[in-house]
């Protein structure tokens, strides 16, 4: 019986428990709020879209600045984004139409091979680089190729002006000398970000696939030649 006396009652012998005046049996739950407004300072939820859009078009102009003044950095590696490669694939994708925009058989391959060269070209250095021991993932891959291409997109621009005179020697001399300094610049510019992210033994294994890649690019632009 006192058993189950005991068991009906399992709270019973805390009654004959003290508290000490000494000890404090009060306190502060609050929770600080200092961590979310922080957070609220920081974030963009609330941003106007003109804000977000301005703020992005100077990250791009900011990443095209390294490319026009190439120096060993991580900026485009930390801070990547996919807004200026696309912005310069579809310009140079246009660029290389020649003028048959109403042709399927001559404007749309063109167009096609500009972006399957920039995303197979660039799985195919992101893995080499990865194989290589490599540090730098896909995206940051396809962000510095993708920004590199720039000096090709503007050697374009100026093989178009060019062309308008005529296709002769002259033309074409100009042409190869305009292809080839935006060729090495473009390799130079993306060599210089990518170094920081290859073995030291192992760079010229890392260059090479990026040398053929533009390589390619330039060959394109540099037999472009005008729809009749």
């Amino acid at each position: 019986m006192a058993s189950a006396e005991e068991a009906s009652r399992p709270f019973a012998g805390l009654s004959d428990v003290s508290i000490s005046e000494d000890i404090p049996v009060e306190g502060d739950i609050s929770v600080p709020m200092s961590s979310s407004r922080r957070d609220d300072e920081f974030s963009t939820l609330d941003e106007p879209v003109k804000e977000t859009i301005l703020r992005d078009l100077r990250a791009v102009g900011n990443k095209f600045i390294h490319v026009l003044y190439p120096k060993r950095s991580s900026a485009l590696l930390r801070d990547w984004d996919l807004w200026g490669p696309l912005l310069l694939c579809v310009t140079l994708a246009l660029l290389l139409q020649g003028g048959a925009a109403d042709s399927d058989d001559q404007g749309g391959p063109q167009f096609a091979e500009v972006f399957v060269i920039i995303w197979f070209g660039s799985i195919i250095i992101t893995l080499n680089s990865k194989l290589l021991g490599g540090t730098i993932s896909f995206f940051q891959s396809l962000c510095v190729l993708g920004y590199c291409i720039m000096p090709l997109t503007a050697a374009m621009a100026v093989c178009r002006i060019v062309l308008v005179g005529g296709t002769g020697t002259v033309s074409f001399a100009v042409r190869l000398v305009v292809v080839t300094a935006s060729f090495g610049w473009s390799t130079f510019a993306s060599t210089a970000f990518l170094a920081d992210s290859q073995p030291p033994n192992r760079k010229a294994l890392v260059v090479y696939p990026v040398f053929l890649f533009y390589f390619v690019i330039g060959w394109m632009i540099l037999t472009f030649s005008p729809s009749q």
